[in-house]
């Protein structure tokens, strides 16, 4: 596809809105509203690749209460006809279909490949990719299962986000800030990740959220790595201008 002149694409990820309580995360999301507010008139396409809510489970009736300010303003940009993907992180995996059919958006569960001026992307949330985190990915598969979602849909909402929000928060307390150093790229799974795939074929730009981290870093002289970090403490995001993706911090 080629961007027509003028447009371009962005991404960002981790919102992780609900936490770390009511007040902090409705700040945070009008500020999420008001860097889409500022980028919509030159939006081609937008990519929100996961991780947007800190929990997320749809009853067949019921989904989480709050958020409406994000779902409003999305609403909108899809109704203007610009196309709106949402990417499953791991805090939001149980995603069926109420994005789509009451905001228009497209849900992507694995990573896509797009292209834009002859450049290729890689794009996903980045959670089990890469070496290691065995215990995190056999998690992620009894998650997936559609017996286990079967199972919390029966717990009443009251009693099933509460307890999915206590574990949330309980594992944040114990992550603390190691989500904010750089490993190294020997340890940087993603990146590795990257790396690897990048020997199979080549792309041109792998883009990720989950790390936390903002990064951009080489993986050969005409392919990049890199990761969108958060918007708890940096606001970050990427955009593709037609020839280049430059990584920066939404500063109002």
């Amino acid at each position: 596809m080629q961007l027509p002149a003028g447009k371009k694409i962005y991404f960002a990820s981790d919102f992780h809105l609900g936490v770390p309580n009511a007040a902090t995360s409705l700040e945070r999301e009008k500020r999420v509203v008001r860097w889409l507010d500022s980028i919509e008139h030159d939006a081609q396409e937008i990519f929100l690749v996961g991780d947007l809510f800190d929990f997320w489970f749809e009853y067949k009736h019921a989904i989480p209460k709050g958020f409406a300010r994000l779902q409003g303003k999305i609403a909108q940009l899809t109704d203007k006809g610009i196309p709106v993907h949402f990417f499953t992180g791991n805090h939001d995996m149980w995603m069926y279909d109420y994005f789509p059919k009451e905001l228009g958006v497209t849900i992507s569960y694995e990573p896509v490949e797009r292209e834009w001026n002859g450049k290729l992307f890689y794009i996903g949330h980045g959670d089990g990719l890469g070496p290691g985190d065995k215990w995190y990915k056999f998690m992620k598969r009894c998650f997936g299962a559609k017996w286990t979602q079967w199972c919390f849909a029966r717990l009443h909402p009251n009693f099933g986000i509460g307890m999915a929000n206590y574990w949330s928060r309980k594992s944040r307390a114990a992550t603390g800030d190691s989500d904010s150093k750089f490993l190294g790229e020997e340890n940087e799974w993603l990146f590795v990740y990257s790396k690897e795939q990048l020997a199979l074929k080549h792309r041109d730009y792998f883009i990720f959220g989950h790390r936390h981290l903002p990064m951009d870093l080489k993986l050969s002289d005409n392919s990049r790595y890199i990761n969108l970090g958060e918007w708890l403490n940096y606001n970050t995001y990427a955009v593709f201008d037609g020839s280049d993706v430059t990584l920066t911090k939404f500063d109002e």
